[in-house]
């Protein structure tokens, strides 16, 4: 049974980087669920790197820090299929490179550049794609946090951007309403093992501390973030729109744990 109705859609995944990535665990079970999945990677070396996992699948190369990028992007894509049934737009990036400073000696130039490529690049997307995005069935999702109201440090200022990213989607959502069905979401999973994170400084006490706060006492899996996104590509979930859907395993409600208070009183 199709129950997710993707079959033969044509759907293009931004940011796969690794087998550990979001992007590409959804792009698989995409791929699963029968549709046509287009691949978009952010350089001509990270498309190399991923020549392996990513064989005999159509992969272009799109920087959306540049918008000149992005409109090459749409006429490839254009030029592959008339009809674009979603996006998943899995793209962050901060430079931390000025080393990891307190949130208010945020260097500005970094700043912009993070708010660039990892929010505003999903409205230029959105802009560059909606003639070509299914006006009745069309669905787009980004990927953002669990919670942009937790001031985790080590976080950096990933967060504030991550709140505009939010932001976005419900402004999205509703002025493509006035030409289309197209729906916008994100999905706002809690702590994950992937490459990325696995930069951040005290990421994994942080991990480890989150999973000891989920109802189930197990971490969110990378998959169950996917199912997800797949989920809300799908006609299945045609009256979600302007939504975060939040997968942290009930961890936000769970801060008083009797374990974890418990453990701190040791």
């Amino acid at each position: 049974m199709d129950f997710l109705q993707l079959t033969g859609k044509n759907i293009l995944v931004t940011g796969v980087a690794n087998r550990k990535s979001v992007a590409w665990h959804t792009a698989r079970l995409l791929e699963e669920a029968g549709a046509n999945v287009i691949y978009s990677v952010r350089s001509e070396e990270r498309k190399k790197s991923l020549e392996k996992l990513l064989k005999d699948r159509t992969v272009f190369v799109c920087d959306v820090e540049f918008q000149q990028e992005i409109d090459r992007l749409k006429q490839q894509v254009s030029e592959q299929c008339d009809s674009l049934h979603g996006i998943v737009h899995s793209i962050a990036f901060a430079d931390f490179s000025a080393g990891w400073l307190p949130f208010h000696e945020t260097p500005r130039e970094a700043f912009l550049q993070s708010v660039n490529i990892s929010c505003f690049s999903l409205i230029a997307l959105a802009n560059a794609f909606q003639n070509l995005l299914d006006k009745t069935n069309g669905s787009v999702v980004t990927v953002s946090i669990s919670t942009t109201r937790m001031a985790a440090e080590n976080y950096g200022y990933m967060a504030p951007v991550k709140a505009a990213l939010d932001s976005s989607v419900c402004f999205l959502a509703k002025t493509f309403s006035k030409f289309s069905k197209v729906r916008f979401n994100a999905v706002n999973p809690g702590l994950l093992k992937t490459s990325a994170s696995a930069g951040i400084p005290g990421y994994i006490d942080s991990f480890l501390h989150a999973e000891k706060a989920t109802l189930r006492k197990e971490a969110v899996q990378t998959e169950e973030v996917a199912n997800t996104i797949a989920f809300l590509l799908s006609p299945r979930s045609s009256g979600i729109n302007a939504q975060r859907i939040v997968i942290d395993a009930g961890m936000e409600i769970n801060y008083f744990d009797e374990e974890i208070i418990r453990e701190k009183q040791q």
